[in-house]
């Protein structure tokens, strides 16, 4: 069984949060994990267990220097469907592993144009102090991002701290990446997915309105957009959808729905032994495995007939 990952906001620990490099004393002189985290996969835990062992063993504090929106999408702003989490996922992953505080930078054209150097003079040294930086051995900062873990390594003495570069996770002789996640999920790869990340991968939104043609056709659904996840292979999934109130099994249908030639993508749960309004409800809906891929059906009772068919592949 995969770790569940809730998504109620207090959680575990008083993390700090920052919104700017306003740094309260106990937090400076500390370690900390620099990067995007999207996702906090194993990869991810591996480094900051390891911050936080060098974090302890110093007796200081361990916080996380994060960026949003991410670097991609700042520069690529048609890059929409991107994110395996959503921004407050993120956080509240982060306040469950129990770090000492997050610092989230504002990325924009004004930060995107500090130099390397700077970056590490005005951010690690002026206003975090850090002792020891954690960073991915392909970590990249900078304006242009010609800054790397050599430059990092050749201000240490200046601006008095230690670089730590983390060895890869490797799973089947591959690094455990964002980005193969991301492949893994857009090719339905879902199972894949959810070992990378040690958890299910999940969506988290609200209930909105939709055409109700589900009840017409006697399989009510909750609607959610998918804002910017990452989009998976179009099609139906088996799931688990979660509420404050409930956790139950059910399928999933991501696409466009061809058979009332829909236009916009949209993520229907039909969750089993719900049959109530939820509109405005925050649910987690957790993907398990992928069924089959989205197609048009020439009527309703064909696509009725398809449904039970999932059903019963789902409950299996």
């Amino acid at each position: 069984m995969y770790k569940q990952i809730t998504s109620k906001k207090n959680l575990n620990g008083d993390m700090k949060i920052y919104y700017n490099l306003n740094i309260e004393n106990r937090h400076k002189n500390s370690v900390i994990a620099i990067g995007n985290f999207d996702g906090i996969h194993k990869g991810h835990r591996k480094v900051l267990q390891q911050a936080k062992k060098k974090a302890k063993k110093n007796k200081i504090t361990l916080g996380i220097v994060t960026f949003e929106p991410m670097p991609v999408m700042f520069f690529n702003s048609k890059l929409k469907n991107h994110r395996i989490n959503s921004f407050e996922q993120k956080i509240n992953q982060l306040k469950e592993l129990k770090i000492d505080f997050l610092i989230i930078i504002r990325f924009n054209k004004s930060f995107s144009s500090l130099t390397a150097e700077k970056f590490i003079k005005n951010v690690i040294y002026n206003k975090i102090r850090s002792k020891y930086v954690f960073v991915s051995n392909n970590f990249k900062f900078g304006k242009n991002r010609k800054g790397n873990t050599q430059t990092l390594k050749k201000f240490e003495n200046i601006y008095n701290y230690k670089t730590v570069i983390t060895d890869p996770l490797l799973n089947l002789k591959k690094t455990i990446s964002s980005s193969l996640i991301r492949k893994k999920i857009s090719l339905s790869k879902i199972k894949e997915a959810n070992k990378l990340l040690d958890r299910y991968w999940c969506i988290i939104g609200k209930v909105v309105k939709g055409n109700q043609r589900g009840r017409l056709i006697g399989f009510p659904t909750c609607n959610i957009n998918l804002n910017n996840y990452i989009v998976p292979r179009l099609g139906v999934y088996s799931v688990i959808a979660e509420t404050n109130n409930f956790r139950k099994k059910g399928i999933a249908n991501i696409g466009y729905r061809p058979t009332f030639n829909g236009q916009n993508l949209l993520l229907e749960v039909n969750i089993f032994g719900i049959n109530k309004n939820l509109y405005n409800k925050v649910i987690k809906v957790d993907f398990l495995r992928f069924i089959r891929a989205e197609k048009k059906f020439k009527n309703l009772e064909r696509l009725r007939k398809q449904i039970k068919l999932d059903i019963k592949q789902a409950k299996k």
